[in-house]
């Protein structure tokens, strides 16, 4: 729990840890009090275990702030699925940005969020609201819904059965109705969403399946809720994610 002191019996590696995931999307630096207080630490042991992971370039420091490192991004991109994904898919999605004029976005699941993994920002889209390294509620997004029908059903009753967020006043929190829906994601071979994550947006969303039939990811098209047009960008995510699926099967042994 954020401010509470969890130092005693736990491990130089899991302090670590703890001071690396403070940091979210929206930080543009943090202080030691502010990470400490995140942390759940005591100002001395960060101090101490942020000089270190400068040292090592997991951290950078800009005067009095702190900031995530190069040397993760370095390492992140040796996560393999998720590097072969995104090599596949960027033509693609560059072809569905380019096709639809709006934002796309790739993203993967990683327990009860997704990933993005790729934005490319289109002409008419505005500023993206999902960035690259965004974690997003899989219940009330395009790219999480159209993942989580395609998913092991075990999976899919955790998150349902666990508290669901309401991002917006259009949030789909019930397991009932957001079983139904997926259903017919299933169905569609699609996924949508309306002004349920974001209220000035809407977007839609298929499945990118790997060769061994697994789901791997999710492609999206968003745009502002006001031009939204289901039947026009379905069609054209569909195919973008039919084209990654192919695109997958020639890139090695990652998906396999």
């Amino acid at each position: 729990m954020v401010g509470k002191v969890v130092e005693d019996g736990i491990g130089v590696l899991d302090r670590m840890t703890l001071i690396l995931e403070a940091f979210d999307q929206n930080d543009r630096g943090l202080g030691i009090s502010e990470l400490a207080l995140r942390a759940g630490l005591p100002k001395s042991t960060v101090s101490r275990l942020v000089a270190t992971l400068v040292k090592q370039r997991y951290l950078e420091r800009d005067g009095k702030l702190i900031h995530l490192g190069l040397r993760l991004f370095e390492l992140g991109q040796l996560a393999e699925e998720p590097r072969e994904l995104r090599i596949a898919a960027l033509p693609v999605l560059a072809e569905l940005r380019d096709k639809t004029g709006e934002n796309v976005h790739l993203a993967i699941r990683d327990g009860g969020a997704m990933v993005c993994i790729a934005t490319l920002r289109g002409r008419a889209g505005g500023r993206p609201t999902i960035r690259t390294g965004s974690r997003l509620p899989v219940h009330a997004t395009s790219l999480g819904k159209a993942v989580l029908a395609h998913s092991a059903p075990l999976d899919v009753e955790e998150i349902l059965s666990s508290e669901l967020r309401a991002w917006t006043s259009g949030t789909v929190t019930d397991p009932v109705r957001l079983r139904g829906e997926l259903a017919d994601v299933r169905r569609r071979d699609a996924a949508s969403e309306v002004r349920e994550y974001d209220p000035e947006s809407s977007s839609a969303a298929a499945a990118v399946f790997a060769p061994s039939g697994r789901v791997a990811g999710a492609i999206s098209v968003s745009c502002g809720a006001d031009r939204f047009d289901l039947d026009r960008l379905t069609p054209a995510v569909r195919a973008a994610a039919s084209a990654v699926a192919r695109r997958l099967a020639t890139t090695g042994p990652a998906w396999g």
